[in-house]
C-alpha cells in the first residue's frame, strides 16, 4: 500500500470534518473523507486536481 501523508483540510473542525488530501507521492494526488480513513480513495492526476479545486475556487 501506498504510504499516502494525509493533510485535513482548512475547512475541517472537530464537529464537521471534510476531506483530507496527500500530495506526497509524485505526479500523484490522494483524497478521501476525514470521517473514513480507512474508506476508499480518490487518487488523482495533479493537473485534475488543480482544475477541480480552480472551478470550485471560481463559484460564487
Amino acid at each position: 500500500m501506498t504510504a499516502f501523508q494525509f493533510a485535513k483540510s482548512s475547512y475541517s473542525t472537530p464537529e464537521r470534518e471534510c476531506v483530507e488530501v496527500a500530495r506526497n507521492i509524485p505526479r500523484t494526488v490522494a483524497v478521501r473523507d476525514s470521517k473514513r480513513p480507512d474508506g476508499p480513495l480518490l487518487v488523482l492526476a495533479p493537473a485534475a486536481w488543480d482544475s477541480f479545486t480552480a472551478g470550485l475556487r471560481r463559484q460564487p
